[in-house]
């Protein structure tokens, strides 16, 4: 038997694009879920782009009001693609609404604030998914599953890079993710909270770090209409970045092991070069999500001048069977997050959490947070979660 899901999407921009989208395909790729979502509602407080998102794809109603979505019976779960200071508010609404919500990391602006969000979601007793897509590709799995069962001995040091250009541009416009209050800690919050959450969901907890971070582009021009994705602006006033365009971090885990996490959004030349190297005691297992579908392994007992071999994930691995029927076809950027709206929705057919949960984005945020004391006092810090 199949049921229906209301859902709302709030907040319309590339971010809620694809979730809607996920949304649209997911019954595709999972035919048997048991839950089908509904478009019931866009929230989107641009004048006529929740208009245009429901011609589109045919939500049922729209509004310019988030709280309106609080409200409104026919919807039973909530995509929240707001800007990060509206995270907390808006999530925590939701939940205790009873309301299940499928949230975009970092969640909020602090530890604290993903803390309070996940505190609802436990208090109400609805399912909280977080957008941390980098774990789902069938390859992380793979090399997780490589690494949880020791091929490549004991983890000694991991890698972990997230460089991008989408902030290069000195033309690009001073948005609410260039502002403290609105946006937060800049890069920390925008990449390398991925790096936060890959790190652990690989190694496990990390324990503390030291970390320096920088503003290379100190000034940008204030849009003067409405904004979406990384817009430019060339004739607005001139306003100051507030937070970090790059982050280095040296991070030490509960296992022993070491880690080094770099992030940096005004990278010339770099577009979404995201990725890790994890090396063991007898091995090495790297990913670069530009060539998503392939691991690099090295293991045996050669040690010195041990090779490195390219495999092709297939349906064996991860959720790549939902996608592709064979090892070495591609899967793509918006397949990973049709994978978190199918562990969304099973978490709430099922009760039970599946996919990144609210707990992982307090693990992250708390390791974001030690990273700007860090950064400020020039001191290691710990990562306390819950503190």
């Amino acid at each position: 038997m199949v049921d229906t899901l209301g859902v709302a999407v709030i907040g319309f921009g590339w971010m809620g694009r694809v979730h809607t989208q996920a949304y649209a395909r997911v019954r595709h790729h999972y035919p048997r879920l048991s839950l089908v979502p509904e478009l019931v509602a866009v929230a989107e407080e641009v004048p006529g782009r929740a208009e245009e998102a429901a011609a589109q794809f045919g939500f049922a109603s729209t509004t310019r009001d988030w709280r309106e979505v609080v409200a409104d019976p026919r919807i039973e779960a909530v995509s929240i693609t707001a800007p990060n200071f509206l995270h907390r508010e808006i999530g925590v609404a939701m939940a205790e609404a009873g309301k299940h919500i499928w949230i975009e990391k970092p969640v909020g602006l602090t530890a604290e604030d993903a803390g309070a969000v996940a505190d609802a979601v436990t208090k109400a007793g609805v399912q909280g998914t977080v957008g941390f897509n980098y774990r789902n590709a069938p390859a992380v799995e793979a090399a997780r599953e490589l690494i949880a069962s020791g091929e490549i001995g004991t983890v000694t040091h991991v890698r972990i890079r997230l460089f991008s250009d989408y902030a290069a541009h000195p033309e690009g416009a001073l948005t609410w993710r260039y502002e403290r209050e609105r946006g937060g800690s800049g890069v920390l919050g925008d990449l390398a909270s991925h790096g936060t959450d890959l790190a652990r969901h690989l190694l496990g907890d990390i324990t503390s770090l030291t970390a320096d971070t920088a503003i290379f582009l100190p000034e940008r021009a204030r849009p003067t209409g409405a904004t979406a994705g990384h817009s430019r602006a060339s004739d607005g006033e001139l306003g100051p970045v507030e937070n970090e365009d790059y982050v280095s971090c040296l991070l030490r885990f509960a296992s022993g092991a070491r880690g080094v996490l770099e992030a940096c959004r005004v990278s010339v030349g770099e577009q979404n070069n995201y990725g890790f190297e994890v090396h063991g005691t007898k091995g090495a297992v790297f990913w670069d999500f530009r060539r998503m579908n392939e691991l690099g392994i090295s293991r045996g007992t050669t040690y010195q001048d041990q090779s490195v071999t390219t495999v092709y994930v297939g349906p064996g691995h991860g959720e790549f069977g939902a996608f592709q029927p064979g090892a070495a076809n591609s899967m793509g950027y918006d397949d990973l997050k049709v994978i978190e709206a199918y562990r969304f929705l099973r978490s709430v057919a099922e009760g039970t959490p599946h996919g990144a949960t609210l707990t992982d984005a307090v693990h992250s945020a708390a390791a974001l947070d030690a990273m700007a004391r860090s950064a400020s006092s020039g001191a290691w810090a710990e990562v306390a979660v819950g503190a």
